[in-house]
């Protein structure tokens, strides 16, 4: 029994020297010179596939001889003060790809001296491999990050396209728009400079007679050019006029302010609290001009907050669907426009009375180039824009539409965008 138990050490030495020697992963026993005291088969195989690929000894001795990077020295220093170090070591090879090996250092401490290494056990493993495809992954992924950023840009660049090439529809609408106010005030203050001479005139003459001695005789002068000039009625038109002008220069200035706010870009993508009633208002002065010859519009706006998103792009989203409905209709019909509260939600509500479409169209009204309009008469991407704008809102946007009875769309968007932070507009 003792004979079999003094056997055991020598027998549990040969197991762990089979154990070892038969892993597939190289693991070698260096001391601190970096003298190989010990490698097995895998550890011999790899040492020869690195010497024959460096140009090297087969037969070194020490590990720095097969590889100067094999064993950074920092390595050895953090095992020795830590205990263990785990890391990657790439080593080029000739022509070929480098060989990466994942290396773990254990201190082999000495039992008789305290805190003494004895040498270091490595463990390598090759994940050369892995370490190509990650690296063509890291490869892959920055064309993609590259082509994304161009494919942004050129949506970016398309939607401002759009939006330039729907102001350009909208010229000579605008223009008539601003026209009509215009020229009454041209007229209006035309008139305004006759009356100002005339009242000149009075005063003038005021002054003249009123210096002379003859009261009675200065008097009657003065009646007679006021019944003349007629001055009771200038006295009352005057400040209409001027009202009227102030008003027409008024209106140019919304006009025009509101174009300048529908064609701003916003390239900064930044999210602000806005009033989306005040953007509904702005879209239909610009698109009056298309809409009052064919359309009553109804405006049904509830109590809503102010909500976060970018004004600028709602207000392209609401002028296509706008412009959609007064084009879906044929001669004369209703137009409505409300708002609500759902929840976390705004809903707006654009609708008409006009055309409809059927049920095979609807699942395709947003693919890009897609349209039912005559050919040269539509581009295909007010929708599609309209769809990628309410999605960059985290919104969303459904249709239903009844040949020969009208269209609704339904635009449901967040009050709060997530985890954004919004400035007050």
């Amino acid at each position: 029994m003792s004979a079999q138990a003094s056997d055991l050490p020598t027998e549990l030495a040969h197991l762990l020297k089979a154990v070892i020697d038969g892993s597939q992963n190289p693991l070698f026993v260096v001391d601190s010179e970096l003298r190989i005291l010990y490698s097995n088969r895998a550890a011999n195989a790899i040492t020869v596939q690195i010497a024959v690929g460096s140009g090297r000894q087969v037969s070194a001795q020490r590990v720095n001889e097969l590889h100067p990077d094999l064993l950074p020295a920092y390595a050895l220093e953090m095992a020795a003060s830590s205990g263990e170090w785990t890391g990657e070591v790439a080593l080029p090879i000739g022509q070929r790809r480098p060989l990466v090996l994942m290396l773990q250092i254990q201190a082999i401490r000495d039992a008789g001296v305290a805190g003494q290494v004895r040498c270091y056990g490595v463990s390598a493993r090759d994940i050369s491999f892995e370490y190509a495809r990650k690296t063509e992954l890291q490869s892959r992924n920055a064309e993609l990050e590259v082509a994304y950023r161009k494919l942004k840009g050129a949506q970016e660049q398309l939607l401002q396209s759009e939006k330039l090439a729907s102001i350009g529809q909208l010229a000579a609408g605008v223009a008539h728009e601003i026209n009509n106010p215009i020229g009454y005030v041209h007229s209006n203050l035309a008139t305004l400079q006759e009356y100002s001479k005339h009242l000149l005139t009075l005063v003038e003459t005021y002054e003249r007679q009123f210096d002379q001695p003859a009261r009675i005789e200065a008097r009657s002068e003065i009646n007679d050019l006021r019944q003349r000039l007629d001055f009771d009625f200038l006295q009352g038109d005057l400040p209409q006029l001027i009202d009227e002008s102030r008003e027409g220069i008024e209106r140019v200035r919304k006009i025009v302010q509101d174009l300048k706010d529908f064609s701003r870009s916003d390239r900064r993508d930044k999210f602000v609290l806005a009033d989306i009633h005040r953007g509904l208002d702005s879209t239909l002065n610009i698109i009056w001009n298309d809409l009052k010859y064919k359309a009553q519009v109804v405006k049904t706006f509830g109590e809503i907050p102010q909500i976060e998103c970018i004004p600028s792009e709602l207000n392209q989203v609401f002028m296509n669907i706008l412009l959609n409905a007064g084009q879906a209709i044929a001669e004369r019909g209703i137009v409505t426009v409300s708002s609500s509260v759902d929840g976390d939600h705004v809903v707006v509500a654009i609708g008409d009375d006009g055309a409809g479409m059927p049920e095979e169209v609807l699942p395709r009204i947003f693919d890009p180039f897609f349209t039912t309009k005559p050919v040269g008469t539509g581009t295909g991407l007010g929708l599609a824009i309209s769809y990628g704008l309410v999605k960059k809102h985290h919104g969303t946007i459904d249709v239903t539409s009844t040949p020969g009875e009208g269209t609704l769309f339904l635009i449901r968007l967040p009050i709060k965008q997530p985890e954004s932070e919004a400035e007050t507009l």
